[in-house]
């Protein structure tokens, strides 16, 4: 399966989440940035994806991107634990998760921009080191 086909627009994401409830299935949300992708990331999401039909990821924009969002979006829709990666595009993020009406929304940004930091000062510290 090319992953691509799991990144979705706003407007795509709301049609699964309706076609979702309809069938009685769970849909859970992640929030993050995900810039870069990690292995935390990977582990974040493998958790989040328990006792649920489906997961959405949904790619935040942070205040300094690395990768754009598609490419981030890419980049988590290869991990077995997304079912639907949502880019949301120019609708409001808080609206798109309220409008997603995820049985439980879990968010990252914090974490992401923790993880972000610390990768950042690990590359810098390895870069003295040469």
């Amino acid at each position: 399966m090319d992953t691509r086909n799991k990144v979705l627009s706003a407007r795509e994401a709301l049609a699964v989440a309706r076609r979702l409830r309809e069938e009685g299935k769970t849909l859970k949300l992640a929030v993050g940035y995900f810039d870069p992708v990690l292995a935390a990331h990977a582990r974040r999401l493998k958790d989040a994806r328990a006792n649920a039909a489906a997961l959405a990821v949904i790619i935040a924009d942070p205040p300094r991107p690395i990768l754009p969002s598609r490419a981030r979006a890419e980049l988590v829709a290869a991990l077995d634990a997304a079912d639907y990666v949502v880019v949301p595009g120019d609708e409001p993020l808080e609206g798109l998760v309220t409008r997603l009406n995820g049985a439980e929304v879990l968010r990252g940004e914090t974490a992401d921009l923790e993880l972000t930091e610390k990768l950042i000062q690990h590359v810098h510290t390895r870069q003295r080191a040469i």
